[in-house]
């Protein structure tokens, strides 16, 4: 009697396998199935293994064939004598107790099989055990790297766990490291959001204000989008400026309106402003440059509330924070914090080519909840400016290249 297992994926693949080395003669002794073990178990699809008996060459005549008492039945003959039917009947007890015999005899052997088997399995499970280990190192490594990766672009430590933490959530099995990245890849860009620019408003004009703290060139940056709605998009732009404490930033965004042929008003008061839309009302836009002040300063902090609050809702507006990407991430924290009590806002970041980090940019966007719109990277009007990317952004935080 030859007894032993084979281990599939699935127990047809199993009996296939014994079917292959043993003929078709197998029968099918236990069939069970085989987790797997380890941190990373669930990465793998569990196993069937299936226990097959066969009897060998030279011993089949023990063995009974199908239906023994259906081969006792001879063609018509003679009645059998009382001699004849007393021979059939202790045949039929010998078959009988051969089946007892074999019963035990198989189960005899499985139990010896299953015990010497459960060495072998010891050695497999040991051979799966180090085989797993080593795939939850090198699923460490890359995580790790991936990790240091984010940290040396300056995420913050409480975004970079979360975002390492997402692939536990991940149940789907046979998953490789490229499929573990590509789902980090994709839920990172879904944390930035969608990005829009300014748009066209419904009404005329649409008035957007640019807040922020001083030289983070925000003067520059309201040239670069002027200069895009006037010239790529033909849109009739008129520029004001608030900023009555800087002469300087008032006299570069007047430069910029004569070369852009844009009509320029410097704006003491809320009232100045109304009078601004009114004398604008057939424009498409209307760009407000405010005080760059630090956000520290009360006094001037309510001024600027007091501005983007003038106009009534028949004005469309829309404002964008300023935010220079050299800035130290503790303070585009409070400079943050302190303008959302004005109002809100979507966020402009400067300066991209003055830094070789960029996880600030995730770092506002998931503690402030505002848009990232558009970012620039250089001094240059209007080129040095683009729309917000959050593919070629979490492309840079992932390969730590920007």
């Amino acid at each position: 009697m030859i007894i032993k297992k084979f281990i599939g994926k699935t127990e047809s693949d199993a009996v296939e396998m014994a079917k292959k080395e043993l003929g078709d003669g197998v029968v099918i002794m236990n069939v069970k199935t085989i987790k797997k073990k380890g941190f990373f178990s669930f990465f793998k699809k569990n196993q069937v293994e299936v226990t097959v008996a066969l009897e060998e060459e030279g011993k089949t005549k023990d063995v009974p064939k199908t239906q023994p008492k259906e081969e006792q039945k001879q063609p018509e003959k003679p009645k059998e004598t009382q001699i004849e039917k007393q021979i059939i009947k202790e045949e039929n007890v010998a078959i009988e107790e051969k089946l007892d015999s074999l019963q035990s005899l198989l189960e005899k052997q499985l139990k010896n099989v299953t015990s010497s088997d459960d060495k072998d399995k010891e050695k497999n499970e040991q051979e799966v055990e180090e085989e797993t280990e080593k795939e939850e190192a090198e699923m460490a490594r890359f995580f790790k790297l991936l990790y240091n990766t984010m940290l040396t672009n300056e995420v913050d430590e409480v975004y970079a766990n979360q975002i390492i933490d997402d692939f536990e959530k991940i149940q789907s099995t046979n998953q490789t490291i490229d499929y573990i990245l590509s789902n980090i890849y994709q839920k990172m860009i879904l944390r930035f959001g969608e990005s829009k620019g300014i748009e066209e408003g419904k009404k005329k004009p649409r008035v957007v204000f640019f807040l922020g703290p001083t030289g983070v060139g925000k003067t520059t940056t309201i040239a670069k989008i002027a200069s895009k709605f006037q010239v790529e998009k033909e849109k009739k732009v008129a520029l004001l400026t608030a900023d009555t404490y800087r002469i300087a930033a008032a006299e570069q965004l007047r430069t910029y309106a004569n070369i852009l042929e844009a009509p320029f008003r410097v704006i003491y008061s809320e009232e100045e402003l109304k009078t601004a839309c009114e004398e604008f009302s057939d424009y498409d836009f209307i760009l407000v440059d405010t005080a760059g002040h630090s956000h520290h300063n009360e006094n001037q902090r309510q001024d600027v509330k007091k501005l983007i609050h003038a106009l009534d809702e028949s004005v469309e507006k829309e404002v964008y924070l300023v935010l220079s990407a050299t800035t130290k991430y503790k303070d585009l924290l409070s400079i943050a914090d302190t303008y959302s009590k004005l109002t809100d806002y979507k966020i402009i970041f400067t300066k991209l080519d003055e830094t070789t980090t960029v996880g600030n940019l995730l770092n506002l966007k998931l503690h402030t909840g505002a848009e990232i719109s558009y970012v620039t990277c250089g001094q240059n009007v209007p080129d040095d400016i683009e729309d917000f990317n959050p593919q070629k952004t979490v492309k840079q935080l992932l390969e730590g290249r920007s």
